[in-house]
């Protein structure tokens, strides 16, 4: 008996266009090079569709304040997860760090003293995410601090399509309304650790970009298993 795509959205976006668009109006040669790469079509199937797990870890949560500090980067699709392409940097952010995102992420000033600004390792980034499907756990601080820092070092924005596992599992769990929550009905968690519970996934230690990007790339696998089919096209769930 085929399973309901509980997961999916409505009109899926037409990322391919996109990307030829940005690629005949880009002036920077290295974003060029990236739109010139191409993304898969809408209606590719899951199964069949190039990943990579993403997570940055950042001063604060004002992509136009505060900076990235670290990424995570994990290559996978449905069936592997490709540990030993992983790419993991410290960068060193252009805010001061706090004493408030030590504590989150545990990234140190001595871990940033000699660590490369952002711009140097860019090529290597845009390389490794050209042509792929970024796979995140919500989407707004990695869209918006990778957005502003390639306008500060490149000075035009990133685009690039995701699939967001936190905004899969919002789909699954309706928040309650305000009279539900008079009657103290608690809204689900849809953070990453809770979210991996829900599929039986181990914990892992929170705010290191490299771990997170894997749980990440885990979660969806567990997503996809339980709730669609391995052929749901990718613009089903990509935004």
């Amino acid at each position: 008996m085929p399973r309901h795509n509980k997961l999916a959205a409505g009109t899926a976006f037409d990322w391919p266009a996109q990307f030829a668009k940005l690629a005949n109006s880009t002036q920077n040669p290295r974003l060029q090079a990236f739109y010139q790469a191409g993304v898969i079509s809408a209606d590719t199937p899951l199964e069949q569709v190039p990943l990579m797990a993403l997570d940055v870890e950042t001063t604060g949560l004002d992509a136009n304040q505060h900076a990235i500090v670290s990424l995570g980067l994990v290559p996978c699709n449905l069936r592997r997860i490709r540990c030993a392409d992983a790419r993991y940097w410290v960068v060193k952010p252009a805010s001061e760090l706090s004493s408030e995102s030590v504590t989150f992420h545990h990234i140190t000033h001595s871990d940033i003293r000699n660590a490369p600004r952002l711009g140097h390792i860019l090529d290597e980034l845009l390389s490794a995410m050209a042509g792929k499907v970024m796979v995140v756990h919500y989407r707004n601080i990695e869209r918006s601090f990778l957005d502003q820092a390639v306008r500060k070092h490149l000075g035009e924005s990133l685009q690039f399509p995701v699939i967001d596992t936190m905004q899969l599992e919002a789909r699954l769990h309706r928040q309650p309304t305000w009279w539900e929550r008079l009657l103290r009905r608690e809204p689900v968690s849809i953070r990453l650790a809770d979210s991996r519970l829900r599929y039986g996934l181990p914990l892992y230690s929170a705010h290191h970009a490299l771990t997170d990007a894997l749980a990440t790339a885990e979660l969806l696998q567990a997503q996809v298993a339980t709730h669609n089919a391995a052929d749901t096209p990718v613009g089903e769930l990509w935004s």
